[in-house]
């Protein structure tokens, strides 16, 4: 029997074809800095996969810059939720009865319980991406849900303030870890979001709740010799405190501790403060950062000589994040900007090489066998996005993984603005299960106040600069 042969386009129709696909290609809204397709063969068959790198490819994030509205979309969503389940109402504990005006210290009220408490290091964190939001969305219901709480947080600072300096043990106030911080967590974040508002013209009264907490974070909370803070110091007796271990550094207090620190130089003017916030920042990272890989270890105990090195993803989160605020105040003529400026360099290459392909990070980031991890994923987003809008960070190289990371994020808010995928709060120790079997949690509160900077970041970014697709993929096309 005859083959039949396969029949051959005309070679008016073949370049006829390839002409209409370059014209499309052309028409693009990509195509003013795309790449040149290579030119069409004059002779001979077209190869048979010749257009097969132009099928549409499905990933499962958007491989894309999202649009302001998008992404605002996002943080709407995330904000109703938080205003809805974080009332700034007080109660009676005891006849559950709202307290709609307190005159003076009654040890019988109480904050009304939502999801998530109004003064813990988490919401320390969120009150700072609220201001954030209203910043780079002109919506003030951001602005206002940070100002109305800090309002009943300075209201219930003066009318507690002085029962609990009487007695710091017995006596009992609504906000008592605020009042009477016994640690970084119960004073860092929130002090940084008062400075942070107090920048952005507030007007409430922030005196009292400064003095408290700049003072604790810059002068009562405990530190190695040569003036690193650490945990694990003396208790009230004299004994050590095991948190988990004598003379513990932790890498989540690169967070809870240096912002206020810098900020506070920018607030005093007193040039002491930029100076301890950077001597933080290179001890740290003496310690703790291994150059080899990039990346922070979690725990460190001074004088163990030998420390397993497990690459906790949020606490990396807060270690650049604590760059990142250091920079923005620290002037640009302090003898140790550049220092700052290359550590932060070094760490984010570390985290960019260890990105998922589908934009999030895994809660032990160099083992991809653990969960990928949402909260990281957000503080990593902010921190390469405000790296790339600061000139910290080159917009060709973080500008998409920022944008992707923003993506992945976006796809954990449902519906409701719950966050999923957010790791619960975490100790420090020394060996890889307690990591790998972290519960996650809508109701980790960990995860909202990274993903309202990290938008509100994306935006401004992406009014600067363009990104979108250059021969396929997602890259930098110049400023906008």
């Amino acid at each position: 029997m005859r083959k039949t042969q396969p029949r051959r386009m005309p070679d008016t129709a073949r370049n006829t074809s390839v002409l209409a696909f370059v014209a499309c290609t052309l028409a693009s809204p990509f195509s003013a800095t795309a790449q040149e397709a290579p030119s069409a063969q004059e002779r001979g068959p077209a190869a048979a996969d010749a257009m097969l790198h132009a099928l549409d490819v499905k990933y499962p994030n958007p491989y894309r810059a999202m649009e302001s509205d998008e992404v605002k979309a996002v943080m709407d969503r995330v904000f109703k939720y938080l205003e809805a389940t974080t009332p700034a109402e007080l109660i009676n504990k005891l006849s559950q009865a709202p307290v709609a005006r307190l005159e003076k210290a009654d040890p019988n009220v109480v904050l009304k319980p939502g999801d998530f408490r109004l003064n813990s290091y988490e919401w320390g964190v969120t009150y700072a991406g609220m201001l954030a939001a209203g910043a780079a969305t002109g919506d003030s219901r951001y602005t206002d849900y940070t100002m109305k709480r800090h309002q009943l947080l300075a209201e219930l600072t003066r009318l507690y303030l002085p029962a609990v300096k009487a007695d710091p043990a017995g006596a009992r106030a609504p906000i008592k870890s605020l009042l009477n911080p016994h640690a970084l967590d119960d004073a860092g974040a929130m002090c940084m979001s008062f400075l942070h508002a107090k920048n952005l013209g507030s007007k409430v009264d922030y005196s009292q709740m400064l003095d408290i907490c700049s003072k604790f974070v810059t002068e009562t909370e405990y530190r190695l010799p040569d003036g690193t803070l650490a945990r694990g110091g003396p208790d009230e007796k004299g004994k050590a405190k095991l948190r988990p271990l004598p003379n513990t550094l932790w890498l989540d207090d690169m967070y809870m501790g240096i912002p206020t620190i810098a900020l506070m130089g920018k607030y005093t003017g007193d040039a002491k403060y930029y100076d301890d916030a950077v001597k933080q920042v290179l001890q740290f990272s003496r310690r703790m950062f291994n150059p080899q890989v990039g990346l922070y270890m979690h725990g460190y105990v001074e004088g163990m000589r030998d420390h397993p090195e497990l690459h906790w993803a949020r606490a990396n989160g807060w270690a650049i994040m604590a760059m990142v605020e250091v920079l923005e105040v620290l002037p640009k003529t302090h003898k140790g900007y550049k220092a700052v400026e290359m550590q932060l360099r070094k760490h984010a290459a570390g985290l960019a090489h260890l990105q998922d392909k589908d934009g999030m990070w895994h809660q032990l980031l160099d083992r991809p066998d653990s969960y990928l991890e949402s909260s990281a994923t957000a503080i990593f987003a902010y921190a390469f996005a405000r790296g790339v809008n600061r000139g910290y960070l080159d917009k060709e190289m973080y500008g998409t993984k920022a944008n992707l990371a923003w993506n992945a994020v976006a796809r954990q808010v449902n519906a409701k603005g719950e966050m999923a995928s957010i790791c619960v709060g975490t100790g420090m120790a020394f060996d890889p299960a307690f990591y790998y079997y972290r519960p996650i949690s809508t109701r980790a509160a960990h995860g909202y106040g990274p993903l309202l900077l990290a938008g509100a970041e994306i935006i401004d970014m992406n009014r600067k600069y363009k990104f979108g697709l250059n021969d396929s993929g997602f890259m930098y096309q110049g400023a906008r």
